[in-house]
């Protein structure tokens, strides 16, 4: 539940990367206050790859959907974002919150294989180790854009870790390619990696049943004057996506290296029932999902 600071509610999100939810970081740093609220990002802030010889690397099934970010869930996050399938997942798995918005952030993941590598094209990923985080976006992401490539049988997504674990798989040789968000986006082309394919998906923000929906509507009023600060000077902001990584990277970094136009946000909007079926039929066939979830039973839409 949401406490009070002074005389300012305070509202705990859950996040990771800061691409993901830059919205609530600049929500939280400039526009939040002005609607009596004081914003807390936590961050997992631990790593996910296993060992190649834990089965878990290789069979998404033996991995929970909340494996590394359970906050939320365990009640100590009032909002929670992310990929829209993830959330799906989750919210059939583990009902804490329903869906509530759709997520400003429009990630860009895309593949990439080392600059020396042998594979110039998505077709010639076929039986290659692509790194992914299970049941996060980036392994949603390459499911679906692998498989206008190739048969499903061919797709080999392994689980290699976060996105800055996947970096390090790829560029180490222990991935043939590897799936990845800004900044590592930034980086991995910096570093003469190719990349292969890529594609923007959108997300949803869940949020605690009994969020009093007046708070909620001040942090939808702060969140979109965010994402207007942010359209503004794209650029202002980068430094939250780079001040998150270790400083071995960062420092090959600066904010006039980064490609604008992928770094997409837009005003949260209501996630609308032809998306979830969409989405959720999709993961259906994939076995990403258990079978007949209703919408009505979890999405509660918090947007005019």
């Amino acid at each position: 539940m949401p406490t009070v600071v002074g005389n300012r509610t305070k509202l705990v999100v859950e996040s990771a990367e800061a691409v993901l939810g830059l919205h609530w970081f600049v929500a939280r740093d400039y526009t939040a206050k002005d609607e009596g609220l004081e914003i807390e990002i936590i961050t997992p802030g631990i790593k996910t790859k296993f060992d190649w010889k834990d089965p878990r690397s290789r069979d998404h099934h033996l991995v929970s959907s909340t494996n590394y970010q359970k906050a939320f869930d365990e009640g100590k996050a009032d909002i929670y974002r992310a990929c829209e399938w993830g959330q799906i997942r989750r919210t059939v798995d583990n009902p804490k919150g329903p869906i509530v918005a759709r997520r400003p952030a429009m990630v860009y993941q895309s593949i990439f294989v080392r600059g020396d590598a042998p594979i110039d094209a998505p077709i010639n990923l076929a039986g290659k180790r692509v790194g992914v985080q299970y049941h996060q976006g980036s392994h949603y992401a390459t499911l679906a854009m692998l498989e206008g490539f190739m048969p499903r049988q061919e797709i080999n997504a392994v689980h290699s870790g976060t996105v800055g674990e996947r970096y390090e798989a790829l560029m180490s040789g222990e991935t043939d390619a590897a799936t990845l968000m800004e900044p590592w986006v930034t980086l991995a082309h910096k570093n003469g990696c190719k990349e292969l394919v890529g594609t923007f998906y959108q997300g949803t923000e869940n949020s605690a049943a009994t969020l009093d929906s007046k708070i909620w509507d001040a942090a939808n009023r702060a969140v979109k004057k965010a994402v207007r600060l942010i359209n503004q000077d794209k650029r202002k902001y980068i430094h939250y996506l780079i001040e998150e990584i270790p400083e071995q990277y960062a420092k090959q970094l600066k904010p006039e290296d980064f490609y604008l136009p992928r770094l997409r946000y837009v005003d949260p909007a209501p996630y609308t029932q032809a998306e979830f079926e969409r989405a959720y039929s999709w993961m259906v066939t994939w076995d990403l999902v258990k079978p007949n979830a209703r919408y009505e039973e979890m999405v509660c839409n918090r947007v005019a």
